[in-house]
């Protein structure tokens, strides 16, 4: 079959002809019909994320496909279906806390590169891999000149994963920082989707915040970021009482931002942690200790998603809840990933979706 190939950081994709993928008990071949390209994935393939990664590589996290074969212990999925290849991929033993590797992306430490050994291989293929429990069925056929709007539903999965851990309930008030940004669009989609009676949007981009605002009605309210601190805060608070504060900002950003949005929750509130801040050597975030005891405020950390969370977000798309046609999508064939790289890394901005497309 076809593949992008990352042979070293910093050199560029080639593709080219690579061995199949072989079956196993527990596995699921899928043929490709639309992935993802992350915006950030130039930084990736560069080294400059200093994800780990195992290389030589075939590069691409999570797909929209067909299966083309499933094993013996496969029961309901069969050749044909459609499905969405979860790229967060655990190990079967070491439970309560599996390691976990994301597919053509990076791994969760030892375990994660152990497992990609196995599950190194992404979805810049014509063919993919994965296990059985990865291949979250569409409910029926799609479109597949509508696999790339699909594909809005690999972005929504990480900020749906923190309005989980955040325990997000319907009627409450949701501030997302870094709601200007590709993965922060999809956080005010999912939010809503999810029953958020509002959703206070700060940011810097005048055309991304006036953006969401056409997009979503009153429903979202947007602050314009000014880079004062404080005074940026008293502005997100006078939008509030904030129950709940998901910060998924990059690591570019800095810890100001991030502090606050995360002190403009209401007391009682609660602040969930996805983004990049300090992750490439910047400076940490820092939260008053008074603050968060005499608040009562909650704060964790969550990285991806539960296992439960793709199948849960398939339903919220078809009901409808979770409109994917709101992402715009560009598609480049398998033989132009790398301008597909290049052409992830100029569109940041919400709902723009760019995807490779394996089968002309």
């Amino acid at each position: 079959m076809k593949a992008a190939v990352l042979k070293e950081f910093g050199s560029p994709l080639s593709v080219e002809r690579v061995p199949d993928p072989v079956m196993g008990t527990g596995e699921v071949v899928v043929d490709v019909v639309a992935a993802p390209v992350l915006p950030y994935a130039a930084e990736v393939f560069s080294g400059e994320r200093r994800y780990p990664l195992t290389l030589p590589v075939t590069p691409g996290a999570g797909a929209i496909g067909v299966v083309r074969a499933c094993g013996p212990d496969a029961t309901r999925l069969a050749p044909g279906d459609w499905v969405l290849c979860d790229p967060m991929i655990r190990a079967r033993d070491g439970a309560p806390a599996p390691d976990v590797t994301l597919q053509g992306l990076s791994a969760g430490g030892e375990g994660g590169l152990l497992l990609q050994r196995h599950y190194g291989h992404g979805s810049f293929a014509e063919r993919l891999l994965i296990p059985t429990e990865n291949a979250v069925p569409l409910g029926g056929p799609i479109d597949p000149a509508d696999a790339g709007r699909w594909l809005g539903l690999t972005l929504c999965l990480v900020p749906y994963g923190g309005f989980l851990a955040g325990g997000l309930r319907p009627g409450e008030t949701v501030l997302v920082s870094g709601a200007t940004g590709n993965f922060g669009g999809a956080a005010v989609a999912v939010a809503l989707a999810m029953g958020a009676a509002r959703v206070v949007a700060p940011g810097r981009n005048e055309q991304a915040l006036a953006g969401l605002r056409r997009r979503f009605g009153d429903r979202v309210a947007t602050v314009r970021l000014t880079g004062d601190e404080d005074a940026d805060r008293t502005r997100m608070i006078a939008q509030g009482p904030i129950d709940l504060v998901l910060d998924i900002l990059p690591p570019a950003a800095g810890p100001a931002p991030v502090r606050a949005a995360a002190m403009a929750v209401r007391e009682g509130g609660r602040v969930v942690l996805m983004g990049g801040v300090g992750m490439l050597d910047g400076a940490e975030l820092a939260l008053p200790y008074r603050w968060l005891m005499r608040g009562n405020v909650t704060v964790r950390g969550q990285w991806m998603y539960p296992r439960e969370a793709p199948p849960r977000l398939v339903a919220l798309a078809r009901s409808g809840l979770l409109d994917l046609t709101h992402f715009d999508v560009t598609e480049f064939p398998l033989d132009d990933a790398r301008a597909a790289v290049a052409h992830a890394a100029g569109k940041p901005a919400p709902f723009h979706l760019t995807a490779i497309r394996p089968h002309p």
